[in-house]
């Protein structure tokens, strides 16, 4: 592959996270992101960005990394075992953001790209990403923002991008154990080369380009909504799901754990504060009835 199309990639993916950065931060009154540049041993390394604190955001974390070793880890050759002995690079924006305030929701994105080399072969490289969200007290108009918002990225690519992706997103996030969806879904999408290296990057980009107008004008709406130890309580406990999520089943948190990579960048997803309660069930006829019995199922959102 053409170097200049990976420093492309990288410039864009090193911008995603500045722009990114910038937005979330003027929400914020006084509480800003602290940078942290790192080197990994084996090669390469990152630039992990954090804002914790906030009136806003509890946490918020936007992490840039590209990445090189000698051997693709287990998670990315579980579905493509002939590329085992491949050296690498992966380069990615990933971010989680933990609002404060109960009713706005958790939200989560990440872009990626991906190549595998071996001398005398032909370079294999794909691109993967997408956004979800976790409301705890969700409301319909803002879930259906949320979709309009990416079928708007995946338009440009087909008309069966958007269905196919939310579907995989709804499918990607799913808790078994639990039976139950971590949120509302959005996109997700892996191991995607088909199209030819510009049209992906493009849709790659779009993705990521359309996050910000997913997430803040949610944010905006209820930022400013009164709650109380109720709506704080059953979001800690909410929060919990994240956690299960984000080590038993993410693929990220999986490859940067099992390729070598930075610990405190690959755990800032975490919520700073998360509950778990043995047996506990939502009143019936309650707010927080209302999630599990209309929001945590797969549904077609722009239909219904």
């Amino acid at each position: 592959m053409n170097i200049r199309d990976i420093e492309a990639v990288k410039d864009y993916l090193l911008n995603l996270q500045d722009q990114i950065c910038a937005a979330l931060e003027q929400e914020e009154a006084e509480a800003h992101f602290i940078e942290d540049l790192w080197e990994r041993a084996e090669g390469g390394g990152g630039r992990t960005r954090v804002l914790a604190g906030g009136s806003v955001f509890e946490q918020a974390g936007v992490n840039f990394s590209h990445v090189s070793g000698f051997k693709l880890p287990p998670s990315a050759t579980a579905k493509r075992p002939e590329l085992a002995d491949r050296q690498f690079q992966a380069m990615g924006v990933s971010l989680v953001i933990h609002p404060q305030n109960p009713y706005v929701p958790t939200s989560h994105a990440n872009v990626r790209f991906l190549i595998a080399e071996k001398p005398g072969k032909a370079d294999v490289w794909w691109f993967g990403g997408g956004f979800d969200l976790t409301p705890y007290y969700p409301f319909k108009e803002d879930v259906i923002h949320w979709h309009r918002t990416a079928k708007t990225a995946c338009e440009p690519f087909g008309e069966t991008v958007y269905p196919v992706y939310k579907k995989w997103c709804d499918e990607y996030f799913y808790l078994k154990h639990r039976g139950e969806t971590r949120g509302i879904g959005g996109l997700f999408f892996d191991d995607l080369n088909e199209w030819g290296f510009e049209k992906t990057f493009a849709f790659m980009q779009s993705v990521g380009n359309h996050y910000i107008p997913a997430y803040l004008p949610i944010v905006q709406k209820h930022k400013n909504t009164p709650y109380g130890d109720r709506e704080r309580e059953f979001q800690l406990y909410r929060r919990g799901r994240y956690v299960e999520f984000n080590l038993v089943y993410d693929r990220g948190t999986l490859f940067g754990l099992q390729s070598g990579g930075r610990t405190e960048s690959i755990l800032m997803s975490m919520p700073p504060v998360a509950h778990w309660r043995y047996n506990w069930r939502p009143e019936a006829g309650s707010p927080e009835a209302v999630l599990y019995e209309q929001y945590l199922k797969p549904q077609d959102w722009l239909e219904s």
